[in-house]
C-alpha cells in the first residue's frame, strides 16, 4: 500500500513537472509595431520558474533610436529588461546573471555607474565583455538577463 502511493505521488509529481511547458513573455512595450515584421526571438522565455530574457539594446520603444548620451542608452536598455521582468511577474530582485557586452570597455565606469541604481545588493552574479560590434550599428551595449523567482 505505501509503495503504491508513493508511486502514485511520485507519477503526479513527475506529470505536473514535464506538464509545464515554456512560455513566451511579450511585453506589450517591446511589440513591434502595426505591420512591422515579427521580431526574430522572443524578448522572454519563462520555463521552470526561470526567465531568460533576450539581449536588449538600449533603443527607445517609441523611437526605435538609440540615445545620443551613453548613460540614457544604458538607462532605457534596463527599462527594457525590466518590461520583460515585469510581463513575467518578476522585478530586478529576482537576477541572478546579467550578461553585458559593451563595444567599448572604456564605458564600463558610465555604464556600472547607472547599473548600480537599478541592481540593488546582493547584486546579481554579471559577466561584461568588450565586443567589436553589435547587430544595431548605433548601440554601445547589450544586456541579456536570467532571472528566477
Amino acid at each position: 500500500m505505501l509503495r503504491s502511493s508513493f508511486l502514485t505521488a511520485l507519477l503526479l509529481i513527475c506529470g505536473l513537472h514535464a506538464a509545464e511547458k515554456r512560455r513566451v513573455i511579450e511585453p506589450p512595450e517591446l511589440a513591434p509595431k502595426p505591420g512591422a515584421p515579427a521580431p526574430m526571438y522572443s524578448p522572454g522565455i519563462l520555463i521552470d520558474g526561470t526567465l531568460y530574457i533576450a539581449g536588449q539594446i538600449g533603443a527607445d520603444v517609441k523611437t526605435n533610436e538609440i540615445p545620443a548620451e551613453f548613460e540614457a542608452e544604458v538607462k532605457t536598455c534596463l527599462d527594457r529588461v525590466g518590461y520583460v521582468l515585469k510581463a513575467a511577474g518578476m522585478t530586478f530582485e529576482d537576477v541572478v546573471s546579467v550578461q553585458v557586452y559593451l563595444t567599448d570597455m572604456d564605458l564600463f565606469p558610465r555604464m556600472n555607474a547607472v547599473y548600480a541604481t537599478v541592481f540593488k545588493a546582493p547584486r546579481p552574479a554579471r559577466t561584461t565583455v568588450g565586443v567589436t560590434k553589435l547587430a544595431s550599428p548605433k548601440a554601445h551595449m547589450e544586456i541579456t538577463v536570467t532571472a528566477r523567482k
